[in-house]
C-alpha cells in the first residue's frame, strides 16, 4: 500500500516575530538638573571601564532546523482551497491544471463548496496515494470552523517535470 500521510504541524507561534535576547541597555546618560538647580537625587551607575573595543562576533541566533521543500501535494491543496473558497479567481489556477480539470475547477468554484461564513478555511489533513509513476491521489481534509470537508484531487507529472492537476473532486454538499 502506497498510501502516506504528509501534513506535518508548524512550530508555533508563526505570527509573532522573534524576540530580542539582547539584555543589554542604554546608559541612562548624563544627569539632570531639576528646575530649582539641584542635581536628582538618583544613584549614579558605575560607569564601565573603557578598553579596546570587542573583536566583532556574530550574532547568536538559534540553529535553524533545515527547511524542507515544499510537496506539490501541499502546494496544489493550498491553491485549490483558495480557489473554491472565494480567495482567488478560478484563472489562476488555469497553467496548473490539464484536461477537463479547470472545467471541473470553474464549475465547482461557482458553486463554492468550500466557502464559510466568518471563518476562513484552512487544509487540516493531507494524505496521498502513489497510483503511478509520475501519478498522486491526493485527498485532503479542510477544515472551517468547526465543519470538515473533503477535497481530492489527482496529480500527474507532465513531460515538462511539472506537476499538473488532472481532476478535482469535493464531498457531496449539505442539503440545506
Amino acid at each position: 500500500m502506497n498510501k502516506v500521510m504528509s501534513r506535518t504541524p508548524h512550530p508555533r507561534p508563526r505570527h509573532r516575530p522573534p524576540t530580542r535576547h539582547d539584555t543589554r541597555r542604554p546608559s541612562p546618560g548624563p544627569r539632570r538638573a531639576s528646575a530649582d538647580g539641584r542635581t536628582a537625587t538618583r544613584a549614579a551607575r558605575p560607569q564601565p571601564l573603557q578598553g579596546p573595543p570587542a573583536p566583532a562576533q556574530p550574532p547568536r541566533t538559534a540553529p535553524r532546523a533545515p527547511v524542507r521543500p515544499t510537496r506539490p501535494t501541499d502546494l496544489f491543496a493550498d491553491r485549490l482551497l483558495a480557489v473554491l473558497s472565494g480567495q482567488r479567481p478560478v484563472h489562476w489556477m488555469l497553467r496548473h491544471t490539464a484536461g477537463r480539470a479547470y472545467d471541473d475547477l470553474a464549475r465547482l468554484a461557482a458553486e463554492g463548496p468550500l466557502r464559510a461564513r466568518g471563518t476562513r478555511p484552512v487544509v487540516r489533513d493531507i494524505g496521498y496515494y502513489v497510483a503511478g509513476e509520475g501519478a498522486l491521489e491526493v485527498f485532503a481534509r479542510i477544515a472551517a470552523g468547526s465543519r470538515l470537508r473533503a477535497l481530492a484531487f489527482r496529480l500527474e507529472l507532465g513531460p515538462d517535470l511539472r506537476w499538473r492537476c488532472t481532476a478535482v473532486e469535493t464531498g457531496p454538499r449539505a442539503r440545506p
